[in-house]
């Protein structure tokens, strides 16, 4: 057993995950054959699924910028998937060297290859938690080592919300998460849905993996939002959320909507 809790046999390498799905869309190499048959699915169902998880990673690194900016200094990143440079540490530590960066995700093969790449540093951390669990999440030590809720915090919920179905109950993880953040707080989210195209084909890919994907439309995403005030221009597809390059090739079939937040009270 791991010191997390978890056996080594518990990584289940025989279903895809979503994690590698992500990362070999994105041009990874940690990933299995089961994971890039599921990947080569979703892009023949789905055509705009490469430039849509790329348009997504660049809408990360565009708010992790914007929260940093406005003078956030640790970052909780739940769900943060298989390691991609630039990491969050990296693009949050291109404006502010003194970021604080608490990575979270349940999946023990992305806490290894983690590890490995973040070493031993006080500024970071890298936990082995379950979201729907967000108690633990915000209780690991871990956690607390790196981030002082005292604080304002940067709640890093990227691509991850519609991994939890309704009966993982995604408005009550939300909700604790954000009434343990002080005001001050931002929360950056990005949310798969099926609002611009029909992708039930895309959402039957993940029927097979380690989590089912919850296709949301825009007021079921927006909900996760309550209790934080949206900055401009509020939601979004991911490529027209503060865009800093021309948007890509069907950027308009993107189904990902992409948010920041500001907590003020």
């Amino acid at each position: 057993m791991t010191r997390d809790g978890f056996r080594a046999e518990e990584i289940d390498t025989s279903r895809p995950h979503p994690a590698r799905i992500y990362d070999y869309l994105l041009g990874g190499k940690d990933n299995y054959e089961v994971d890039r048959q599921a990947a080569e699915r979703l892009a023949s169902v789905a055509p705009e699924a490469r430039i849509g998880v790329q348009a997504n990673r660049a809408f990360m690194r565009r708010a992790v910028r914007h929260v940093v900016g406005s003078g956030v200094r640790q970052i909780l990143d739940i769900g943060t998937g298989l390691p991609t440079s630039p990491n969050v540490h990296e693009i949050a530590r291109e404006t502010a060297p003194d970021v604080r960066v608490a990575y979270v995700d349940n999946d023990p093969i992305v806490k290894t290859h983690a590890d490995a790449l973040l070493g031993d540093s006080s500024a970071t951390s890298i936990v082995l938690a379950d979201l729907r669990d967000p108690r633990a999440v915000l209780d690991h030590p871990d956690v607390r080592r790196v981030i002082d809720f005292d604080e304002p915090v940067a709640l890093l919920l990227v691509a991850i919300l519609h991994f939890l179905s309704e009966a993982d109950e995604p408005e009550r993880v939300v909700a604790t998460l954000r009434d343990a953040l002080p005001a001050g707080s931002f929360l950056v989210l990005s949310h798969a849905t099926g609002d611009f195209a029909d992708r039930s084909g895309a959402q039957a890919v993940y029927n097979d993996a380690t989590a089912t994907m919850n296709l949301r439309n825009r007021a079921e995403v927006e909900r996760f939002f309550d209790g934080f005030d949206l900055v401009e221009p509020g939601l979004a597809q991911v490529p027209f959320w503060r865009p800093d390059a021309p948007p890509p090739p069907r950027s308009a079939e993107i189904g990902f909507y992409g948010g920041v937040a500001r907590k003020n009270g």
